[in-house]
């Protein structure tokens, strides 16, 4: 079991407890989704609600930012620790109350799609995170995320990628 957190609360260091995800089908490609009203593309993520754990977490955030449902998927990984990326200041949303907010750390959660690409439904919530989505090669997120993102997803998809393997059942002919 994961720590629960109050929401949208700071560690001590400054970091906020987040949930990254990542969706690979049956090619190993993985879900890559599209900003809404922006150009940057990135896996799902989002924070830890008030007594939420990290993976209860990550299934929230997967039908919230795509529309997957538990049936959709199966979790077969997740990264040991957290990885902590830091936000430049440029980058920071300006708030009173994040006046100590350094960036995020992360738990990483894999899962395999189970479902069709029809049942990814990025407009499940009101306010939708993203307004596209397709499948790229397991890497290509890497060269295409923001650089202050950049090791996070290194670190995280080099943990990940064993899982992905053993996942993947070749076809028997």
């Amino acid at each position: 079991m994961y720590q629960s957190f109050s929401s949208n609360k700071l560690d001590q260091d400054g970091y906020r407890p987040n949930v990254a995800i990542v969706v690979h089908n049956c090619s190993g490609q993985v879900l890559w989704a599209r900003r809404s009203q922006r150009d940057g593309w990135q896996f799902p993520q989002g924070g830890v609600e008030r007594d939420e754990t990290a993976e209860q977490a990550a299934f929230r955030e997967l039908y919230e930012e795509v529309g997957l449902e538990p049936e959709h998927v199966r979790l077969v990984g997740r990264t040991q620790a957290w990885l902590k990326y830091e936000v430049p200041f440029g980058a920071k949303r300006t708030s009173r109350r994040r006046t100590q907010f350094k960036g995020q750390k992360q738990l990483w959660f894999l899962f395999q799609m189970l479902g069709h690409d029809s049942d990814v439904c990025l407009n499940r919530v009101s306010r939708p995170e993203f307004d596209s989505w397709r499948w790229v090669d397991y890497w290509d997120p890497v060269d295409k995320i923001v650089a202050f993102k950049r090791h996070v997803y290194i670190l995280a998809l080099t943990e990940l990628e064993p899982f992905v393997n053993e996942s993947i059942v070749p076809e028997i002919r």
